[in-house]
């Protein structure tokens, strides 16, 4: 799914955050963003989600204006957001309840993701039973269940201490492997925008976004390579600047 903003200004009426702002991504792309506290980040997310109108300029999805949220585009917030009095297997589910899927099916499509997200055995459990890590973890079953076209993430690990959080990221790449679903993941964590992205586009706190390469996504064994620990001082001193 090709996502792109051209000339967008977005926010809140009467508060714009971003202007101007000009930035396509393509089917299968994942583009991280970082940038200083209240530059925008989650308000691109949610205007990519259809959850708040574009005040101007033009938000395309497929070249067709995006005027609304749909079932092919799936938000994960940092907060699980799952439904405490519906056990795991019935979160994972949900989605497809909501589109109508027969239930033999849905009930084979959410043990099969629970399986790939390693929580099988945690099927009849609620939420509040688990921990953070493994609410995570059935939040992306969940939003991945749905095999959305594109899947927008909004600081999803942030709370997680920095152990799970790497298990997590290590699994948001497998899972997402031959699922082709374009992403657009918000992070704070430079390292975690430089692994996880294809590009990173940095929000400069001025309402407009840089968009900076990545020559090693998703490869840990690069984390100390040249072209890498470049990048990582880039984005840093560029978020340095900005006063973040």
């Amino acid at each position: 799914m090709k996502r792109g903003l051209h000339d967008a200004v977005l926010g809140r009426p009467g508060a714009p955050v971003l202007h101007g702002l000009d930035l396509d991504v393509p089917p299968g792309e994942v583009l991280t963003v970082v940038g200083p506290s209240g530059c925008g980040k989650s308000t691109l997310l949610r205007t990519l989600a259809g959850l708040l109108p574009v005040l101007g300029g033009r938000v395309t999805q497929d070249d067709e204006p995006l005027v609304r949220p749909h079932a092919d585009r799936a938000l994960i917030f940092q907060d699980d957001a799952l439904l405490p009095w519906r056990t795991v297997h019935a979160n994972v589910e949900l989605p497809l309840v909501i589109r109508g899927v027969p239930r033999a099916a849905r009930r084979a499509r959410a043990a099969e993701w629970l399986e790939r997200v390693g929580l099988t055995g945690h099927a009849r459990r609620l939420p509040h039973q688990l921990s953070g890590g493994q609410r995570q973890r059935v939040q992306l079953a969940r939003a991945l269940a749905g095999a959305p076209r594109a899947v927008l993430m909004d600081e999803p690990f942030g709370a997680l201490d920095a152990q799970t959080r790497a298990g997590m990221q290590r699994l948001l790449v497998e899972v997402l492997d031959g699922t082709h679903a374009t992403v657009v993941f918000v992070t704070h964590d430079v390292d975690e925008a430089v692994f996880l992205g294809d590009r990173i586009a940095l929000l400069d706190g001025a309402g407009t976004a840089r968009v900076l390469g990545v020559p090693h996504p998703r490869e840990r064994a690069a984390h100390d390579a040249a072209a890498t620990v470049a990048l990582r001082r880039q984005v840093l001193e560029s978020l340095g600047s900005l006063g973040t």
